[in-house]
């Protein structure tokens, strides 16, 4: 059995970076390719043993979790024109996880939006993941190796990048110790944004989390933070304090940015390079450009 069984998507947020087109549509809706950001991640939670999604949402944004919904009649007309393989794609959301909604109705921040999905939880949830739909981990597989150290070790896993030092301080950065496996740490703390020479460590947080359910006891006993929001990384910092146990698993590979246009158009020429069908032309037309500036 899986360590966990639910996973969480704060998904509320109004995608300022994107407008004006997120006026009518929601970023997490906005196609890598051919694909929604919101179902590559919803993909990874599966493949990691999640059954459950549960998409913390805002009033008026059902547009991310209707994705998730039948559509028997667009079904049947593209049966009905032979569209077979397009039949299959329609029905791989609606297939691919059970998917409720939380409603976050005021912009409070990370931990707000987490803790806004306590109603959803059941009590056989232990613990609970939480992925953030701008960051897209790849390659996928990140969630497994952080159960396994919740299996080894107890409490929260956290996911970590290893960044450069002159580029941390656009960061969370984790104050770790030693576990006897390089790519797993004991977190002791945690620096927001700290100046290089300042950094505990090159360890970065990113934007994938799993949490013990005692997590949200935390969130009811953390005060806001800057702007006024309630911060999921404090509810963390005291958990550690009281003597909670929390690692974090260093993950190798690479991650796109969904969140601001350039990092989202390099993660759609990246998969669509990726792509039987348009990454050989894709490439081409590339070289050709690049080699034209």
């Amino acid at each position: 059995m899986s360590a966990f069984q639910t996973a969480i998507v704060p998904a509320a947020g109004l995608g300022t970076r994107f407008l004006p087109t997120t006026k009518a549509v929601p970023k997490e809706l906005l196609p890598v390719v051919d694909t929604p950001g919101i179902e590559l991640v919803a993909t990874e939670a599966a493949q990691a043993g999640a059954t459950k999604l549960v998409i913390v949402t805002s009033p008026g944004k059902d547009a991310v979790a209707e994705y998730f919904r039948p559509q028997p009649e667009l079904e049947q007309t593209l049966e009905a024109r032979g569209k077979t393989e397009l039949v299959e794609k329609v029905r791989r959301a609606p297939n691919l996880i059970k998917v409720e909604t939380a409603i976050q109705d005021k912009a409070l921040g990370l931990g707000h939006a987490v803790g806004c999905a306590e109603g959803n939880l059941t009590g056989d949830d232990e613990a609970v993941a939480v992925l953030l739909p701008d960051d897209l981990v790849l390659p996928t597989g990140v969630l497994t190796r952080m159960a396994e150290a919740r299996e080894r070790f107890g409490g929260s896993v956290l996911c970590a990048f290893d960044i450069p030092k002159d580029q941390i301080s656009a960061y969370g950065v984790f104050d770790v110790r030693d576990t006897g496996d390089d790519d797993v740490k004991r977190v002791v703390g945690m620096v927001e944004k700290p100046k290089p020479e300042d950094a505990p460590s090159t360890f970065a947080a990113a934007g994938r989390y799993l949490l013990d359910r005692a997590v949200f006891d935390a969130l009811k006993r953390i005060t806001p933070g800057a702007g006024g929001e309630l911060q999921l990384t404090d509810a963390i910092a005291l958990l550690i304090n009281e003597g909670h146990p929390v690692h974090v698993v260093v993950h190798r590979g690479g991650r796109h940015d969904l969140g601001n246009p350039a990092g989202f158009l390099k993660a759609a020429v990246d998969f669509a390079l990726e792509h039987p069908d348009y990454g050989p032309e894709l490439g081409e037309w590339l070289r050709e450009r690049l080699g034209n500036s």
